[in-house]
């Protein structure tokens, strides 16, 4: 890469090796998420053993929206076809509890009191989106897609969130298959609308797939996601992708990965009322993963491990568990919140937070003998180099501007430097002669760290407003 990557202002983090020109006694190294509280358990009438998943968190005006398959008909001939299927709300105002609200849109004998905000075919894994569109019409701010089966994917809108209408009688002209949550939202950073699918892929089974679009409704043809080389070959029976907080051009997702040979290592099922076993299908072992991608089509996997494994509790080593919901909801300065399914087919199936470091699902980690790492060379514009890192009470982090060619320059040097200690999320560096790196700013420079028991999470050019 001969020509200098253009960073900007932008925050970059270590979920890759798009920046990294070498490393030295130093990995990538991934932070899975930690399990909090349960703030969703499925009840009533509406909710059954197979709700309350492929859910999605929507922020919406000071408020948070919680969307997630409702009603769905367990009997004979029922299921993902089913056009008594509903999709549910609950709403909540701090992302920890949830409340149903009484909407009075549809009416199952209860005079309208229920949460639900659509019943039917595309009801089945419906994903909302509130749409950051600056031109998008008011009565159309929120989109969503919903459907199931082969090339049978509808969009909808909405003016709140609540209240929803078909975009077009007809499904989109998209060929999938559909029998997932799939997930559409407006990328800022190529100004279209994304949609990432599932279709059938020759050799891998359940697989990802994606499209672009300017007007939601007439899309590109699907592409199916393409990995490195060396990424392991398996089944992906969601996508959970979502843009990354405050560094929006870089793509995440977090897949519930399929695992079809395996059934489940739990010895008394008798208590679950979707069980699953010996229908088609329905065996295999489900966790999560992240993978990360910066155009949408090519997709990096630094970390074939799982980002959440099912854990103790042994209703969650049952078939289709540990679905990631969509969505990163930012409740706190200091921790970012996911969420994740749990019991799925278990009269109790639910949904727990997770929490995470801001900017924190990957590293370059040095451990006490040290470690370093080079950039490639890049251009920035900014007047102060930013990072976010973490250390022990013995480690370090230290950096030095370097030309092109990797000379150290004059007054950003090691030497010039005090080694930082301790765990920010944006905090300024600066050498001897000050922080101030503006009058390097448009040339192409690397940065060059030692880390010492330390892990380096992302850094930025601040651009001073």
């Amino acid at each position: 890469m001969n020509t200098p990557i253009q960073l900007n202002s932008r925050r970059e983090l270590f979920v890759d090796h798009y920046l990294i020109d070498r490393l030295e006694d130093s990995t990538l190294k991934m932070h899975p998420p930690q399990r909090q509280e349960v703030v969703f358990q499925v009840d009533g009438v509406l909710e059954n053993a197979c709700s309350g998943v492929y859910s999605v968190l929507v922020e919406n005006d000071g408020h948070y929206l919680l969307y997630y398959r409702g009603k769905y008909p367990l009997g004979k001939g029922e299921g993902d076809g089913s056009a008594q299927q509903t999709a549910n709300v609950a709403i909540s105002t701090d992302g920890l509890h949830f409340e149903r609200p009484s909407l009075g849109i549809h009416d199952f004998g209860d005079d309208g009191k229920n949460n639900v905000v659509w019943q039917g075919i595309q009801a089945h894994n419906l994903v909302p989106f509130r749409d950051q569109n600056p031109d998008a019409d008011d009565d159309k701010r929120f989109k969503a897609v919903g459907g199931t089966g082969s090339n049978n994917l509808y969009a909808l809108y909405s003016p709140d969130g609540l209240h929803w209408r078909l975009a077009q009688d007809e499904p989109l002209a998209v060929v999938g298959a559909f029998d997932s949550a799939n997930v559409a939202f407006w990328d800022p950073t190529i100004g279209k609308y994304r949609l990432f699918s599932r279709f059938f892929a020759k050799g891998r089974g359940r697989a990802i797939q994606s499209c672009e679009s300017d007007d939601f409704i007439h899309w590109t043809n699907p592409v199916p996601h393409q990995y490195d080389q060396d990424a392991p070959i398996e089944q992906f029976y969601t996508n959970a992708t979502t843009t990354c907080p405050g560094a929006e051009h870089i793509l995440l997702s977090f897949p519930m990965r399929y695992v079809a040979e395996r059934t489940t290592p739990v010895e008394d099922i008798s208590a679950m009322d979707y069980p699953g076993t010996g229908a088609p299908g329905m065996a295999g072992m489900t966790d999560a993963i992240m993978m990360s991608s910066r155009d949408g089509v090519h997709w990096h996997r630094p970390f074939p491990e799982a980002w959440l494994r099912p854990g103790l509790d042994e209703r969650n080593w049952t078939h289709r568990n540990n679905c990631t919901a969509i969505g990163i909801l930012p409740l706190r300065d200091d921790e970012w919140s996911m969420y994740i399914s749990e019991h799925y087919g278990w009269a109790d199936n639910r949904l727990r937070r997770l929490s995470l470091r801001p900017w924190g699902f990957g590293s370059v980690n040095a451990g006490h003998r040290g470690g370093e790492i080079v950039t490639r060379h890049f251009t920035f514009d900014g007047c102060e180099l930013r990072l976010n890192f973490s250390t022990s009470a013995v480690g370090s982090v230290a950096v030095e501007l370097q030309d092109q060619a990797g000379k150290p320059l004059d007054g950003f040097a090691f030497d010039d430097f005090i080694p930082l200690y301790g765990d920010r999320l944006d905090h300024p560096v600066a050498w001897s002669g000050g922080g101030d790196v503006s009058a390097l700013a448009g040339s192409p420079v690397r940065l060059h760290f030692r880390l010492k028991d330390a892990d380096l999470f992302a850094f930025r050019f601040f651009k001073d407003a």
